[in-house]
């Protein structure tokens, strides 16, 4: 038995919700193997192809230096 996860995809254009890697996906939701480094609530850059997205591969792990 096979399962499936649905992961959030995200539109260029959209605020980043979190800072990390954003990995771009095809338009039925094939990674490509590109990435975008984003910071959270910047926008997502351009894709290289119409109909592609973003998925949060690598969100980024922040330390406290207190």
């Amino acid at each position: 038995m096979e399962i499936y996860i649905m992961t959030k995809t995200y539109k260029p254009g959209e605020k980043a919700p979190r800072s990390g890697q954003y990995g771009i996906v095809g338009p039925r939701g094939g990674k490509t193997g590109e990435e975008r480094t984003v910071v959270r609530g910047e926008p997502l850059p351009p894709t290289p192809k119409s109909g592609q997205k973003f998925t949060l591969d690598d969100p980024t792990k922040h330390k406290s230096g207190k």
